[in-house]
Formats: C-alpha cells, structure tokens, sequence
C-alpha cells in the first residue's frame, strides 16, 4: 500500500544511499508526478569502503543509475566535514567518556534532517523524502507498519518544523512490498543487501575504527567485580559495554557480565547475569516532538535501544532537559550513550540520551 502524500505535483529532493529503500521511495514520488531532484551525501565515511556502506563510491554510483532510470537528476552533496565534526567526532568523544552511542540518531537529527533540508530550501523544494520506514501524521511521527523494519526510534529528534517538510513514502509498506515493486520496476537494486550497521566503520569493527582514530584510548585499567576485588586487565574502557559477555572471561566457573564502566577511574566492573538489571535510569538531552516541555510524570512505553522491545515506564521530569525514567519491570544492560525512545501506542513522543 502506497499513499499519495500531496494532492499536487511538488518539488521533492529524495535523499538517495543506492539501497534499494530510497531507490523504491524515489520510484513512488515519481509515479505520483512529483519534481524529483535525488541526492547522495558524500560522507567519506571510510576508505574503500565495501559496497554495502552507505558511503560508497558504489552507492553513490548505484543511486545515479537509479536516478536515471526513472528520469530525473541526481547530485552529490559534500557533507564530509560535517559529518566528521558532528558525527564522528562525537562517536569517538562518548567511548572516551565510557558510553555506547547511537551515531545513526545524530546523523539522521544534524545531517540528514537539518543539513539536507537546508539544502532543499536552496533549491526552492517543498519537500526532503527518505526511504525510512515510519509514518507522519498531522506532524506526529508514528511506526511504520512494518514492525520488523520500523525505524521510528532512530527518528525520535525529529522536531515540528522538520516534520512539516519530510515524508516517508514508505511507512505503509512491509519490505517485502519495497522488494517487490523494485524487481516490478526492474531497479538494478532490487536485490541489493542492507547496508551495514554503522556507515563510517568498516566491518563493524568499531574496536579496530577507535584504536586507528583515538589511539590514546588504548588505556590498559583494572577489571574489578561489584566487591571491588580486581579479577582481571583490560585494553581500554572504550572496548567495552554495558552487557558484553564475549572477551569479559568466567570467574568462579560463571560467566560475568560488564554491569558498569568508571572512566574516572578507568576501570571495568563485572557481575552475574542478575547484576545487569536495572529498574530506572536517567536520561540527559531531551526533546518531545510536540516541543512541549514534560511537566508531571508521564506513562509510556520505552525502547532502551533500537532491537529492545519496548516497556511500561513512567517518565518524570528534572532540572534543564533531563528526565528520571522507571520501569515496571527491570530492563537488562540499560547503557550509558543510548537513546531511551518514549511511545504512547503507535506514536513517538520523544527520547533523551541515556546518561546513569
């Protein structure tokens, strides 16, 4: 199911990786009769960067012939300092501070949505699409409708005006559904993979990405269980998270789990599986999509990270932009960096980033 997003033609920049989502929601404005203009954000995200990263040669490549193929003209936007300084940079700042970020949300929040839509006002656009699977409705952002693919969460700092001038033309549709109307349309990335997780490091391998770019995080410190008793040595904080099992080792013939990371300290302190839950935490950076500001407690459903499901909690207001959240039931590995994202049935509210 597709829908058409305005009654008369308008002038649509369609944000293009090469992947066959932004490809199929090009394809869906074009039909629709809409001006497309496409464009590829050249990021330099990594050098010889295999095919399934988003800032390829390749994908640039591949989202021209795309744009070709249905007709209108496609153009590279230089974004790579950019995206280093509010991206990268910010990426390699929060392993130093021992916490796990989420880069894809700042991405999507300082790059795609803002540098991007400022671009589209330069070219007298009306509209900046995606290919993101989620849905706008009278300026509030809701799920996609395909549960396994909803990308609502990494979208939750979206604000009102962003909102008036995105669409999603593929929130109604499943994936199966894109895949299919591409190999129809006879896209040459029909059958293309998903790109990988994190665009800028190379194989996911973000320890070998933070050992090249910050070498000075390669800080050797105590691994300390919760009685303070030292059990082992790590390389360095920033190798770890909030959960990991792998590389952690077994003691007393169990296996132990990072429950907590002190940069002050720089020390690593593991636990049982049981040490991992946690019933509340605290968020810092908050924003609500309706720009209201949180008064008095609020009942939601919260995601701790993109693959969480999500939980009953109550969210309270603090001092500035920060929040108290707690649970009904404990959450395993809540982890210092991540987005906690807040929902009220199909729709996001907001999120902050998690800070305790």
């Amino acid at each position: 199911m597709t829908i058409n997003f305005t009654k008369n033609k308008q002038k649509v920049v369609v944000a293009m990786s090469g992947g066959v989502d932004s490809s199929v929601a090009a394809a869906i404005l074009k039909e629709q009769g809409h001006d497309l203009i496409g464009i590829t954000m050249n990021l330099a995200c990594v050098e010889n960067a295999s095919d399934r990263s988003c800032c390829s040669l390749a994908a640039a490549r591949d989202a021209a012939v795309v744009a070709d193929k249905l007709g209108f003209p496609h153009y590279t936007l230089n974004l790579k300092d950019d995206f280093r300084r509010l991206v990268i940079e910010n990426f390699i700042d929060e392993y130093r501070r021992g916490r796990t970020p989420n880069p894809c949300i700042r991405c999507n929040q300082l790059i795609k949505f803002d540098q991007l839509l400022k671009k589209a006002k330069e070219l007298r656009a009306d509209l900046i699409a995606t290919g993101h699977y989620a849905r706008i409705q009278k300026l509030r952002l809701l799920k996609g409708k395909d549960a396994k693919k909803d990308q609502s969460y990494v979208l939750y700092r979206l604000d009102q005006e962003q909102l008036a001038h995105v669409i999603f033309p593929l929130g109604e549709m499943t994936k199966s559904e894109v895949r299919g109307r591409a190999r129809e349309l006879k896209l040459p990335v029909a059958d293309k993979e998903e790109s990988q997780e994190i665009c800028f490091v190379e194989n996911d391998d973000y320890v070998s990405f933070l050992k090249k770019e910050a070498p000075e995080l390669v800080k050797p410190g105590e691994i300390v269980d919760i009685t303070g008793k030292i059990v082992g040595q790590h390389e360095g904080i920033a190798f770890y998270t909030i959960g990991q099992r792998k590389g952690v080792g077994a003691h007393r013939g169990e296996p132990k789990y990072v429950i907590r990371i002190d940069p002050e300290k720089n020390t690593v302190i593991i636990g049982d599986d049981p040490d991992t839950l946690k019933g509340e935490l605290l968020a810092e950076g908050v924003t609500f999509i309706s720009g209201n500001i949180l008064q008095k407690p609020l009942a939601v459903t919260a995601k701790i990270r993109y693959n969480s499901p999500e939980a009953e909690a109550v969210v309270s207001p603090l001092a500035g932009d920060k929040v108290k959240v707690e649970f009904k039931q404990p959450q395993r590995a809540i982890t210092p960096g991540q987005s906690v994202v807040f929902y009220q049935g199909e729709e996001v509210i907001g999120g902050g980033i998690i800070s305790q």
